[in-house]
């Protein structure tokens, strides 16, 4: 019960509200620009490049300056090479080596740049989801509006500037170098999200079934956690909050939601995700899954009950993977730990 009362508890807000309002306008007004100017096909380009908006949620402005311009930055290099990947043509093993190595080399560079939220799953599926698509609008045009909607980003990261009660002082922030033993961990880091992405998109693909990167991306999120408990709890709260957003997804492909209307819908769930990102995932999972389907689908529609069901199959594959992995590393653990205890 105690386990149960722990995932289900909503932390306290910290001025969730004013990051949901960025992110919230930073995906709904680049989008809204595409439906003007009847360019919706560039969609997916823009859904990932308003990830920026994530990072460096309630730091100091000239803090969260530097945090977002490495964050953009990375992820600006993640959707070219989706992108140059899927004029490769790669089929489904492909994507899943593609992925793999994205999965570890982000890893450690969000490490390195000391990047929140740490790890890669946001890059595991900006590259695999675009890489997956076969038909893209010229390369130019793609990272034109994926580069743009990064800027804009960055530019209402610092738009609280603009008024005195929300400005910070313009400090620089220390940056010490990281230690032999630090540089080890961080690629040790690294290789383990290679191997869990690399497991999950292995089973994915050989069971055939469809968008192989969403077990992938689901396998690395038992893997963020400091302790063994909040990584089970992680892996366990993606399955349940996935399974609650799919219901809501349902009802929004079924609808028949016009474009403009589905920016709109987009928009609040950005805003959504981010008001409970920090404080109860599972509850932020809800939120996030129908985010995730509808952003992809917006330029790329399919079949919503081939899409909700792949959905649901992968995430719980993926959970397990990642579990299992983290499971592995605990007993070792404790059998090195049982090791140097005297007789």
């Amino acid at each position: 019960m105690n386990h149960l009362r722990e995932m289900f508890t909503i932390a306290p807000a910290h001025n969730d509200h004013r990051v949901g309002i960025r992110c919230g306008i930073g995906i709904g007004v680049p989008l809204a620009v595409l439906l003007a100017l009847g360019r919706i096909d560039l969609a997916i380009f823009v859904a990932f490049g308003a990830f920026t908006s994530i990072y460096g949620r309630n730091e100091p402005h000239r803090q969260r300056l530097g945090h977002q311009l490495r964050a953009g930055a990375l992820m600006f290099t993640v959707i070219l090479a989706g992108a140059l990947s899927s004029r490769l043509g790669l089929d489904a093993w492909g994507i899943v080596i593609g992925t793999t190595a994205v999965a570890g080399l982000a890893t450690v560079a969000t490490g390195y740049w000391r990047l929140r939220p740490a790890g890669s799953l946001f890059h595991i599926f900006a590259y695999a989801a675009i890489a997956s698509v076969p038909a893209h609008p010229p390369l130019w045009q793609g990272m034109l509006a994926a580069g743009a909607t990064i800027t804009f980003a960055i530019l209402l990261g610092m738009s609280g500037m603009l008024l005195n009660r929300y400005r910070t002082p313009w400090e620089k922030p220390l940056r010490p170098g990281f230690s032999a033993a630090q540089q080890k961990a961080l690629w040790a880091d690294g290789g383990l999200y290679a191997v869990a992405a690399a497991a999950a998109g292995s089973i994915a693909t050989m069971l055939g079934i469809g968008h192989n990167y969403w077990a992938m991306v689901a396998a690395t999120v038992p893997l963020v956690g400091a302790t063994f408990r909040h990584r089970i709890h992680r892996g366990i709260s993606r399955m349940l909050g996935t399974f609650g957003g799919l219901g809501i997804t349902a009802v929004i492909l079924f609808a028949g939601l016009a474009p403009w209307q589905l920016v709109l819908v987009i928009a609040l769930l950005q805003c959504g995700a981010e008001l409970f990102i920090a404080r109860n995932y599972a509850l932020a999972q809800v939120v996030i899954t129908p985010l995730a389907l509808l952003s992809t689908e917006l330029s790329h529609s399919s079949d919503p009950s081939m899409l909700i069901r792949d959905r649901a199959v992968e995430t719980v594959i993926g959970a397990l993977v990642g579990m299992g992995l983290v499971l592995l590393l605990q007993l070792k653990a404790n059998l090195a730990r049982a090791d140097r205890v005297p007789a």
